[in-house]
């Protein structure tokens, strides 16, 4: 697959004049009954409106000639059937493929990557077996009794995401199941965490690709030591995801294995056993692959060339049209469901992390803007909170709002003639449209400018299906937006060096470095703070 740079596109000089003359929402006709209804897109579930963002046929147009110059199907395509696309050309590099779409593939006949769904088939039926034996009673605590809870204990992508996943799907555990998480290397998080947890049946889920990151080893001692002075067996309380024949592929040490590829990255790894045994446990099998069916099925939809049918490549080009041509530096994604309460935090990771890059797939530095700053918190808590500065700050800020029409556990109450979850999304409505709209009034402490660009991803009810689309959606449109932008969005070096620094001042600390290998710069930083 051949990239080119943003700027050598023809669409750009295009996309940049119609951008001194943006649509202007706020004007007679700005935004008309017409427009709404003709400004959506159903897909896989969800309907997107988008008649509130700063577009008009003709910057969709000038949009769809981008994504077809810059080849961004075809690169997908390409990323979906195995090349090599984690890497920069002519550098030291993961060199690796992009493969999260494999977990999902199982449904393909045949597999666009053949050799990876086959491993995530033997992946899913080892999980199938070892759920089953938890229900079967042929894995339990040494009493006899069943476990509970699974602990996830993990960082970045081993956590964020399968965290998100299960506090928004909470409502489909199975009875007397739980889960919960450790990420934090400090050690107030783990005794938070397992403070209140019957031990005798608590599953333990350490996730760790290389089985050598520093803050999961260290909790998992914790956890191990812990385990040890309530006089329980490590090994028939600890399971491990973790790469095949790494240190951590240990069954004296850990009750079950599960297995991990290089060519997932931990922030698309949600869909692999990093999400799907802490998942599975909760959910059960069945509810898990609905979560894969969902983002299979957004996987097979976002081969769709046209940016008006194909829903993550429209909210991918929006997101540039507002960030590289309106020059807009973040994105709010705000979900009216308190379910989706960490999937912010999960994007703000998978986006940041992806396209927070300042160089090309060739090495040289980028001449445009690439990935915005992504946060968000979920409605209707943000209105109380930081949606003043939405609405009447200097700084414009796009608005993703994702809501649904039913409530997941059905419990409601009408009040003055409407229920709970009709005011909810009656809520992100209008938060939409005063965005767009604004208020002209001569009180200047009361006036809203509006023309404020937004959009609204709405479904029929949060299930385990309408996840797996949900989190597809967002990861494709991340992939695509990198594709755009000439940037390898599947590495993550910035994140590398913090660790590096992080081990030089452990070493310091502990009086393993060498005098003549001291450096006086991180030996002050440690003197300053009176570390060690």
């Amino acid at each position: 697959m051949q990239f080119q740079d943003f700027s050598v596109h023809a669409a750009i000089e295009k996309l940049t004049a119609l951008a001194r003359t943006a649509h202007d929402l706020t004007a007679a006709s700005g935004l008309t009954a017409q427009r709404i209804g003709e400004m959506k897109t159903s897909f896989c579930g969800f309907d997107l409106l988008y008649a509130t963002q700063r577009v008009t046929p003709e910057v969709l147009d000038a949009l769809q000639e981008l994504a077809d110059e810059a080849g961004l199907i075809a690169a997908y395509t390409a990323m979906r059937q195995g090349e090599v696309l984690n890497r920069i050309e002519g550098y030291a590099c993961e060199n690796r493929q992009v493969l999260h779409t494999a977990c999902r593939d199982v449904f393909a006949d045949p597999p666009l990557a053949a050799e990876a769904s086959a491993k995530a088939r033997r992946e899913l039926e080892k999980l199938r077996t070892f759920l089953d034996e938890v229900a079967g009673g042929a894995i339990a605590n040494a009493e006899g009794k069943p476990f509970t809870t699974m602990v996830q204990v993990g960082i970045g992508g081993s956590d964020l995401g399968p965290r998100a996943l299960y506090l928004a799907l909470k409502a489909y555990a199975l009875p007397g199941r739980s889960a919960r998480f450790i990420a934090n290397v400090d050690p107030d998080d783990v005794a938070e965490v397992l403070s209140g947890l019957d031990l005798s049946r608590t599953l333990f889920n350490v996730v760790s690709k290389s089985g050598s990151t520093l803050e999961t080893l260290t909790n998992e001692r914790l956890i191990r030591a812990r385990l040890a002075q309530k006089g329980l067996d490590p090994a028939r309380h600890v399971l491990a995801v973790t790469g095949e024949g790494g240190p951590m592929d240990d069954p004296s040490k850990y009750l079950r294995s599960f297995y991990m590829e290089d060519y997932i990255g931990g922030r698309y790894s949600a869909t692999s056993m990093v999400g799907l045994v802490t998942l599975g446990f909760v959910l059960g099998f069945e509810a898990s692959m609905e979560i894969l069916r969902g983002a299979h099925e957004v996987d097979q939809g976002a081969m769709e060339p046209d940016i008006r049918v194909n829903l993550p490549l429209l909210l991918a080009l929006l997101g540039i049209w507002n960030h590289n041509f309106l020059a807009h530096a973040t994105v709010a994604v705000l979900p009216y469901s308190q379910a989706l309460s960490r999937f912010p935090a999960h994007l703000q990771q998978c986006d940041m992390e992806s396209n927070g890059k300042s160089v090309t797939r060739q090495g040289k530095a980028v001449g445009w803007q690439t990935g915005p700053v992504v946060w968000g918190e979920p409605g209707t808590n943000g209105q109380h909170a930081f949606y003043q500065l939405i609405h009447q700050g200097t700084e414009v800020v796009p608005a993703e709002f994702i809501g649904f029409r039913q409530s997941q556990y059905g419990l409601d109450l009408n009040v003055e003639g409407t229920g709970s979850q009709q005011k909810l999304i009656a809520n992100m409505l209008a938060q939409s449209l005063a965005l767009a709209l604004g208020r002209q009034i001569d009180n200047p402490a009361r006036r809203f400018s509006g023309n404020r660009p937004n959009s609204v991803l709405i479904a029929d009810r949060l299930t385990p299906y309408a996840m797996g689309a949900l989190l597809a959606i967002y990861e494709h449109r991340i992939a695509f937006q990198g594709f755009c932008w000439n940037i390898n969005s599947f590495d993550q070096e910035g994140v590398q060096l913090g660790k590096i620094l992080a081990t030089r001042l452990l070493d310091l600390i502990a009086g393993r470095t060498a005098p003549e290998e001291v450096n006086p710069l991180e030996e002050s930083m440690l003197k300053q703070a009176r570390i060690g």
